[in-house]
């Protein structure tokens, strides 16, 4: 049984449709609930959808009181008319990009079937329960919860899983065995989605904000992590231990020691460039085996730098470390 809980989203929810009731009732409306209703479909999950929600529920509400106006004036208020007029409309709110505001619209249309007439006071009343149900809604959308401790959870979670990743290859390379059995990648594969959804959900609260500093930041550790996933299959599957093997798992654990959101990728490109020279000292292979091995760790090598240089390209967070630079 899933665990019973009341978000923020559901208290604005049942306070927004209360308060656009109360207001709907203080000025004698109509049908004054359904401002209730309009408040309910128009809190979403960021500011900028609940913007979209009230301004596709509008345009179709009045394409709505149009098509009711023509349809049962010129005909009569029956079932039937009802139906046809909606064949017509529905297509026409999808052709106009505002099919999401069919149930509102439908409020609408109904409140004017059950009048059974058309009139000023009407149309005053159901834009006033407009004005009152999408403004309330946009209104008590306008408050977020502060999401960055969340955002600086998964800053943590990934780095603390790349750095396993790192120190669990260094003792491969070292020993030439382990017991891991890579469920890192597959952990980091589930924060990376679910960190990126956050970090959008933020964009999408910032009418002016294009983009989230960690929003770039958990798209740069996935560029990473696919770097990750391509060569490990490769050093992790030596033929053979080689000398060249000690050098690469010294300079993974320096890098698994050191991951953090601080932009320090030259250092380490340095360093990667020493590792290189280093290779280059070392004897040539004496049999295949080692030959495919020392193929394999170059190449890694040669990969950590592209993964370093994804990291170099960023920027770096502004938000409070709270890892070792």
């Amino acid at each position: 049984m899933k665990k019973f809980s009341i978000g923020y989203r559901t208290l604005k929810t049942a306070i927004g449709a209360s308060i656009a009731i109360a207001i709907a009732q203080y000025f004698d409306l109509a049908s004054y609930a359904s401002a209730g209703i309009l408040t309910i479909l128009c809190v979403q999950p960021t500011k900028k959808k609940s913007l979209h929600a009230a301004y596709t529920r509008f345009i179709a509400s009045m394409v709505g009181m149009l098509y009711a106006f023509v349809s049962f004036e010129l005909f009569t208020y029956h079932p039937l008319t009802l139906a046809g007029m909606l064949v017509l409309f529905i297509p026409t709110i999808v052709s106009l990009k505002v099919a999401d505001g069919f149930v509102s619209s439908a409020v609408i249309i109904m409140h004017i079937y059950a009048a059974e007439g058309f009139s000023l006071s009407l149309v005053y009343n159901e834009l006033a329960l407009m004005a009152i149900g999408y403004g309330t809604g946009i209104a008590i959308n306008m408050y977020m919860p502060d999401i960055q401790k969340e955002l600086n959870y998964y800053r943590l979670k990934i780095e603390e899983l790349y750095s396993k990743i790192f120190l669990e290859i260094a003792v491969y390379l070292r020993e030439g065995d382990t017991l891991w059995g890579g469920q890192e990648l597959i952990e980091a594969i589930k924060v990376l989605n679910s960190a990126k959804s956050l970090a959008f959900k933020d964009v999408e609260n910032h009418f002016t904000r294009r983009e989230n500093d960690y929003y770039v930041y958990f798209d740069m550790r996935e560029q990473q992590l696919e770097i990750i996933e391509r060569v490990l299959p490769k050093v992790t599957a030596l033929p053979v231990i080689v000398q060249e093997a000690s050098i690469v798992a010294d300079f993974l654990q320096d890098l698994g020691e050191h991951v953090h959101s601080g932009n320090t990728a030259v250092h380490f490109r340095e360093k990667l460039e020493r590792v290189k020279r280093d290779f280059s000292q070392l004897p040539l292979p004496i049999n295949h085996a080692e030959f495919l091995a020392q193929a394999a760790l170059y190449q890694f090598i040669e990969e950590m730098d592209r993964y370093l240089e994804i990291k170099q390209s960023f920027k770096g967070l502004k938000a409070k470390k709270e890892r070792p630079q």
